[in-house]
C-alpha cells in the first residue's frame, strides 16, 4: 500500500470550487481531477440518495480508469420544505439552472416560513484497494431571508451555519473548511487514510 503522503487520488467532480476546497484540506495527497485524468464525461447522477449518486461517480472512475477514487454528493435539507432540496439541490430549479436561480428559488419558497432550519450534509464515497468505504459530514443552520457575502458557492449566500452570525458565503475558505459538511466528512477521510 502507497504511503498516505505519495498516494494520488482522483476527486471525481468536474467542480472547480469544490476540487479547491478539498485540496485545501488534504494536503499530503496528490489529488487529481476529472479533466486531469481525461475524462471529460457528465457522470449522470441517477440515484435518489446522496450516498448512491456518490457510489455512482466513485464507481464510474474505479470501473473505466482503474484508479483509486472519492466522489462526493451533497445536499440542503430544509426542515419547513420536508426535506428539499435534498438530492435535487444542485438543479432544484432546473436541470440549466444555476447557484442564483436555485437560491431564488428556495428564498421563494421559504417566504413567510418562520421554520428556517436547515442542514447540509455530504456523503463521499471512496473506492480503495478493490474496497469501498463511505463518509458522512452534516452541518446544521437557517435559511437567510437574503443573500449575503461573496465568497463560496452554491446556497453558501443564504445558509447561516449554528452558532455563527455570518452565512457561509462571508467565511474564508478555511474558516469553513473547519465546520461544513464537506469539512468534516473530508476529515473522517483523513483520518481514515492517515490510519493506512
Amino acid at each position: 500500500m502507497l504511503a498516505y503522503r505519495d498516494m494520488k487520488i482522483v476527486f471525481a467532480t468536474h467542480n472547480q470550487n469544490k476540487t479547491k476546497e478539498v485540496a485545501a484540506l488534504l494536503p499530503n495527497i496528490e489529488l487529481l481531477s476529472l479533466e486531469s485524468i481525461q475524462c471529460h464525461e457528465d457522470i449522470e447522477e441517477t440515484e435518489d440518495t446522496l450516498e448512491g449518486n456518490a457510489k455512482i461517480k466513485a464507481n464510474y472512475v474505479t470501473d473505466n480508469f482503474q484508479l483509486s477514487c472519492f466522489a462526493d454528493d451533497t445536499g440542503l435539507e430544509v426542515e419547513a420544505l420536508n426535506g428539499a432540496p435534498g438530492v435535487y439541490s444542485a438543479r432544484y430549479a432546473g436541470e440549466e439552472a444555476d447557484a442564483e436561480k436555485n437560491m431564488e428559488k428556495l428564498l421563494a419558497a421559504m417566504e413567510g416560513k418562520t421554520n428556517r432550519n436547515a442542514k447540509f450534509r455530504t456523503v463521499i464515497v471512496l473506492n480503495l484497494d478493490g474496497k469501498q468505504h463511505i463518509f458522512q459530514g452534516v452541518c446544521e443552520g437557517e435559511i437567510l431571508e437574503k443573500k449575503s457575502g461573496s465568497e463560496g458557492f452554491g446556497y453558501d449566500p443564504i445558509f447561516k451555519p449554528k452558532g455563527y452570525d455570518i452565512s457561509f458565503a462571508e467565511m474564508s475558505m478555511d474558516e469553513k473548511g473547519k465546520i461544513s459538511h464537506r469539512g468534516l466528512a473530508v476529515s473522517k477521510l483523513i483520518s481514515f487514510l492517515n490510519k493506512l
